[in-house]
């Protein structure tokens, strides 16, 4: 119950700076150009408000529908769709009576400030904490393959990535993320040989299907975890914390090549050697039928991996001056990147469209615990994220509105504005149906899988 707080919390906290901050973006240019703005709400308010208050012309208030937010700008066809101002004569401080180029600048301005603020954000971050990522180049003993999906396409412990249809992946984070769009990746068997493995088109599909998120891990060493009260060597003597360093003699470095050593064994009695406080000693086991030997093993995170000596993470640190570029670059490959898995969305060869999500998938993003460097990170995204979503040429959406602009200056003809009424509840019912299938995604899974 407290990690769903937490996490209900996080995304609330970031969804309130996002609705108010995209919709300033609306605000002040409406405002620098004279156009009268009758309402500023965070989240909806239908029927009534949780808090609000007038100042000047303008009525502030917090809605009690979480979904978003708005700015109502007098003459204009929007979310609202009160039209009655429309049927009289244009006022000089209505929307619809500002040149096109100002109408224009006002619809851009929440997705620009959208894109600023995660520019600011990463910057900020980048600042702060600097960078820490583990290069794939860095995985000198290639990768551990922790799904049967991965190895379905022919992955195999040990491969290491040389690139994904011609691009080099500097990060090992993000190598599933590239795989997403299909094409061949070459990898470097531990032999030395070289292959080239195909994903299929619709990887991403299966991938939802199954509900992966994780197909490869850094390797790692087998340091036990913990001896449950049912292990059938829970008397042998084993402890929390031993480092497994040999089988009956042999020596392996990784967790996954004792996990295939141990097979051979099935149903025998061998000698471990395992280090405690950095003393070896044997002790005799028995394995199991499936090649087991009944403990947890435990996952060290990469910072300790690499106090171990067996990875070398690579650390940036950044002052201000050279956070700003770096930000404003990361911002943008976030920007890319998103735009290339909305195409894959909209492309139902792929299946991608399994995995559009809710509040709930959202929200799921944020982790159990507050941790303000990946708030802030994930603020970052969903800012391009709403940006992107906002920009589609959808009525009612900040892109729908563009559009019409766009053909009103380059035509030198406006559309009717009893058409743009009518666009507007075309617009509001598709929203909805966008809304109630993402939503209807997230129930799905959770009664079904």
């Amino acid at each position: 119950m407290e990690e769903i707080v937490i996490k209900t919390a996080q995304f609330l906290l970031s969804l309130s700076i996002l609705v108010v901050l995209h919709e300033l973006g609306h605000f002040i240019p409406a405002k620098l150009f004279g156009a009268k703005v009758e309402k500023f709400y965070m989240f909806f308010d239908w029927k009534f408000s949780l808090f609000k208050f007038k100042k000047g012309e303008t009525e502030y208030g917090i809605g009690w529908i979480p979904l978003g937010g708005y700015v109502k700008i007098a003459g204009m066809v929007d979310e609202s769709m009160d039209t009655d101002q429309l049927k009289n004569d244009p006022e000089p401080w209505e929307f619809r009576s500002k040149p096109a180029w100002q109408r224009l600048i006002i619809l851009l301005g929440g997705v620009t400030v959208n894109v600023i603020l995660a520019m600011v954000i990463h910057s900020l971050v980048l600042f702060t904490w600097g960078e820490k990522y583990l290069p794939n180049e860095n995985l000198s003993d290639g990768m551990w393959i922790v799904d049967s999906l991965a190895t379905d396409i022919g992955f195999q412990n040990g491969d290491k990535i040389i690139d994904i249809n011609g691009k080099k992946i500097e990060k090992f984070s993000g190598i599933t993320g590239e795989m997403l769009y299909g094409g061949i990746v070459n990898v470097q068997r531990s032999n030395g040989s070289r292959e080239a493995l195909t994903i299929p088109e619709n990887f991403i599909e299966t991938l939802i299907d199954n509900e992966k998120k994780m197909l490869f891990m850094y390797r790692m060493p087998f340091i036990i975890g913990k001896v449950p009260e049912n292990s059938h060597n829970k008397s042998s003597g084993l402890m929390a914390k031993d480092v497994i360093v040999a089988i009956n003699g042999t020596k392996y470095k990784y967790f996954d090549e004792y996990k295939t050593a141990l097979k051979d064994f099935a149903g025998q009695q061998v000698a471990l050697t395992v280090k405690r406080d950095g003393t070896p000693m044997d002790i005799n086991v028995a394995i199991n039928e499936k090649g087991q030997i009944g403990v947890l093993n435990s996952l060290l995170g990469l910072e300790d991996l690499q106090k171990l000596g067996y990875y070398q993470l690579s650390t940036t640190e950044y002052g201000l001056f050279a956070a700003i570029p770096a930000g404003i670059g990361k911002a943008g490959a976030q920007l890319s990147g998103y735009i290339r898995q909305l195409k894959l969305i909209f492309t139902p060869s792929t299946g991608a469209y399994k995995g559009v999500g809710g509040f709930a998938a959202i929200g799921n993003l944020f982790p159990p615990v507050w941790d303000w460097q990946t708030f802030w990170n994930l603020t970052a995204f969903l800012s391009i994220m709403l940006a992107v979503l906002n920009l589609l040429p959808i009525p009612a959406l900040d892109g729908g509105h563009v559009m019409f602009t766009l053909y009103e200056m380059i035509t030198g003809r406006k559309p009717n504005e009893k058409f743009l009424e009518y666009a507007q509840m075309v617009g509001i019912v598709l929203l909805l149906t966008l809304f109630v299938f993402a939503n209807g995604n997230d129930v799905y899974k959770l009664i079904f899988k």
